[in-house]
């Protein structure tokens, strides 16, 4: 894009002869068909907000129509959400713009074009995700990163922590369609902080909702249970029998993946060595999605999500991108790592949100 003011003309004199050959009386079909091309493209690759749902106080659902994007969406990829600077409110002429964030694809609906972008609120861009407004143009790139291997015929243990949940809402309707057995574990700081429930419901065989306070979430199918703790422990509790029949016993388990906080998964690779190592099969495979702080988003270039390795046996330590395969062997990644990583924009978040803050005590805008 950068060399296409000053390359255009270089690029037209290659196909001077084809040009000079065209019928100048056909030239409205052409300019006809140059504009149902325009069209069709803005159609499908310009996004715009459809709506903006408050999932809990703190969990926003940016609902965008993209056709081109929805369509090439694969459960566990993700994308990048910005807004316009041309086109956002301000402040004391102070433009509320975000920086590209990565968002979670929690659903798509192909047929109207539609993605769901789930976002907690933390940072100011994330906190602007509230502001969108029905309509907005908004910038959507993606989806990226790898999409979740899906097996088949598998028992698969899901465990999602908080935000984690909208991760594996598509990721566990596809193990489903691919006839596997499905059971999840879903964790929250609390019950109040539940969303998307019927979704959870519909993709799963079993739930186990786990909060550590707050409301229970009380189940409505005889075969969900609600525990009082963290996932670990809900785990343990499962197999022992204490949450009724389990319908996919910890031994059968073939693969397990975990989506949530750093300290979340960290927990669930140590119990897996530990606690919970009676219960699980030596050869199942453990997938941790590794969340780390990235820009780009494109692919192995701005190195913003390097993430690393450490090789279990030998102790080998490698780099690798996540933005490029977000879902990793848990027990090569290296957590405390991880933890320092995403703490380390911290202090300028923190300076940030208040600045924003300020900002809105001075004028004040609508939002979901």
């Amino acid at each position: 894009m950068a060399s296409a003011k000053q390359g255009y003309s270089e690029i037209a004199k290659l196909f001077a002869r084809e040009l000079a050959s065209l019928d100048p009386a056909a030239q409205p079909e052409r300019d006809a068909a140059w504009r149902r091309l325009a069209a069709r493209m803005d159609d499908e690759l310009v996004a715009r907000v459809e709506d903006v749902v408050r999932l809990t106080p703190t969990i926003v659902e940016v609902i965008v129509r993209a056709p081109a994007a929805a369509r090439h969406f694969q459960p566990g990829q993700f994308y990048r959400l910005q807004n316009y600077e041309s086109l956002t409110s301000r402040v004391d002429g102070v433009p509320l713009l975000m920086e590209g964030i990565a968002l979670t694809g929690a659903w798509v609906d192909k047929s109207r074009g539609l993605l769901s972008l789930i976002a907690l609120e933390l940072g100011i861009s994330s906190r602007l995700c509230a502001y969108l407004r029905k309509g907005e143009p908004v910038v959507v790139m993606g989806p990226t990163g790898a999409p979740t291997e899906i097996p088949d015929g598998k028992h698969v243990l899901l465990l999602g922590g908080g935000l984690g949940n909208a991760v594996l809402f598509s990721i566990a309707k596809a193990m489903r369609e691919h006839g596997n057995r499905v059971i999840y574990f879903a964790g929250y700081k609390r019950g109040e902080d539940l969303f998307k429930r019927e979704e959870i419901e519909a993709a799963t065989d079993q739930v186990i909702w786990s909060t550590d306070m707050g409301a229970a979430i009380e189940p409505r199918r005889p075969q969900d249970a609600h525990f009082r703790g963290n996932i670990v422990q809900a785990m343990l509790a499962y197999q022992r029998g204490e949450l009724g029949e389990p319908l996919v016993p910890l031994p059968t388990v073939d693969r397990l993946i975990a989506i949530g906080s750093d300290r979340m998964m960290a927990a669930v690779k140590a119990a897996r060595h530990g606690v919970l190592a009676p219960h699980l099969k030596p050869d199942h495979v453990g997938i941790a999605s590794i969340n780390s702080p990235m820009q780009c988003m494109m692919k192995e270039v701005c190195a913003q999500c390097l993430q690393k390795h450490v090789d279990p046996e030998s102790g080998r330590e490698t780099i690798i991108f996540s933005c490029f395969n977000q879902d990793q062997e848990m027990d090569r990644v290296d957590f405390p790592n991880l933890a320092a990583r995403l703490r380390q924009n911290t202090v300028q978040e923190k300076l940030s949100n208040m600045w924003f803050d300020r900002l809105l005590r001075r004028g004040a805008l609508p939002h979901v």
